[in-house]
């Protein structure tokens, strides 16, 4: 969204570009303004003597045959673009030839036609500017010999057991075969530790798919509140924001959508969409469209009436006056515990002020007893995974600070389970979540999509249309 009037100092973003609106699909350039080719070529040079190997996701199943859509390895994506299945890239720093390797499935007629075309190593190599290309049933034999003259390889362990033994025999033949001259790789190096940091800095094609992908979240987000009305289901209301997003082209979530009406607004990840709404409810919809991979990130509160009554509207409007500090404090050198430390000295600041809390602002800081109604961070990084990799803190631990072209999300919240005794019983059962993509840019922030309502007045304004 743009900023309400509450954040004028933060600048406004423009809105999905037109290819989107008109439903059309992102288009990968390729050549020499292929954004992988420029990743890649960083990636070899802090590779350094090293080789990465990059297996691609495997195929999941809901129940008994049936396939899952496939979604590709986000870090094999964000290094090459390669989205078949059963594939391997293998990355080699410390070589002079075939310095980006990539296995892929063979042609097969008869399996093609019942799942679709394959590409093939003959036509991957030319299409992913790959060094070289085989058929993945070679890669046991070629492995050991790609990783031989490596210093230390970069692979995930843990979460392919296949992968894994493949690995760990590549790097004990190597090392068996070095034992005279002293060569081979030596230890194995998550990939996160280089991936992570480039991949926390985005680049311009990224920054235009992540504002697409916001800005077809917002369109979709504002089209369920809008439809939202008294004796509707939580899962209508899904289908209506999500059928929003595919009528121009998106993938689809990129992460289960929430809509908590009344209580179910309280529990943090709630993907039932199983209640109807009431009339005095509050639903609060945390969704995000995923486009060309990369996903949006967005949540709204608001009353199926229209109308907040006097406690609902209280405890929004300290739940949006946390997330405009917030926004506003967003720029270049700041931090995520300081932004999120300042989103929890507003929400304090309100709680005691409504009574849900004893004490001073400062005792329940000091105490952290507020954690009881605002559980979560304030912020994670947004890109290829909705919560996309990369430190909060630096090397020396001291938290990191912002840079132009990391993406974040804020989202301040305040949920009062349903029994909450004291001063929060008349805000029981209420839950307020309202968060916005945020682009870290060299003037400040830049939040990411269209305007879309934050402020009470407006909110109401557009539920009743």
């Amino acid at each position: 969204m743009s900023p309400s009037s509450a954040d004028p100092s933060v600048a406004p973003s423009s809105t999905a570009p037109d290819p989107v609106r008109a439903g059309a699909r992102p288009v990968l350039a390729r050549g020499g303004d292929d954004p992988h080719r420029t990743r890649r070529t960083t990636l070899l040079e802090r590779l350094g003597k090293g080789a990465m190997v990059l297996p691609a996701a495997p195929v999941l199943y809901r129940s008994g045959d049936s396939e899952l859509a496939y979604r590709p390895d986000s870090e094999l994506l964000y290094a090459t673009g390669w989205r078949e299945p059963e594939s391997v890239a293998v990355l080699r720093g410390f070589a002079q030839e075939d310095r980006f390797v990539l296995f892929v499935r063979n042609r097969d007629a008869e399996k093609e036609r019942w799942d679709g075309s394959r590409m093939g190593p003959a036509a991957a190599r030319e299409w992913s500017g790959a060094d070289a290309t085989y058929p993945i049933e070679e890669l046991e034999t070629r492995l050991p010999k790609l990783l031989a003259g490596s210093d230390r390889v970069y692979s995930r362990l843990g979460r392919d057991p296949l992968m894994d033994a493949l690995v760990v025999g590549a790097l004990t033949e190597a090392r068996r075969k070095g034992a005279r001259t002293g060569a081979g790789p030596r230890g194995i190096v998550d990939p996160g530790v280089l991936l992570d940091p480039l991949r926390l800095r985005k680049d311009d094609y990224e920054i235009a798919l992540l504002r697409a992908a916001a800005g077809i979240t917002a369109d979709g987000l504002m089209e369920g509140m809008t439809a939202a009305e008294p004796g509707m289901g939580e899962w209508v209301v899904q289908a209506v924001i999500e059928g929003a997003w595919r009528r121009v082209g998106a993938d689809g979530p990129g992460f289960g959508t929430i809509v908590g009406s009344g209580p179910n607004a309280c529990v943090l990840h709630y993907r039932d969409n199983a209640r109807v709404l009431q009339r005095d409810d509050m639903v609060l919809v945390d969704c995000g469209a995923e486009y060309g991979d990369y996903s949006g990130d967005i949540t709204r509160t608001f009353p199926v009436s229209g109308r907040f009554s006097g406690e609902q509207r209280d405890l929004y409007d300290v739940v949006e006056g946390a997330r405009a500090r917030a926004v506003q404090a967003v720029r270049p050198g700041a931090t995520i515990q300081g932004i999120h430390d300042l989103a929890s000295r507003v929400l304090v600041e309100g709680l005691v002020a409504l009574g849900l809390l004893p004490g001073t602002v400062d005792d329940v800081l000091e105490q952290r007893s507020f954690t009881r109604f605002f559980p979560h961070r304030t912020s994670h990084w947004l890109g290829l995974d909705v919560h996309d990799p990369g430190d909060y803190v630096d090397p020396s631990g001291d938290p990191l600070p912002l840079e132009p072209g990391m993406v974040l999300t804020v989202e301040p919240g305040l949920y009062i389970p349903s029994g909450s005794p004291g001063g929060a019983a008349p805000f029981a059962g209420m839950g307020v979540r309202i968060e916005d993509d945020v682009l870290v840019t060299p003037q400040g922030g830049e939040i990411l999509g269209p305007r879309i309502p934050s402020s009470a007045p407006e909110v109401e304004a557009l539920v009743r249309g």
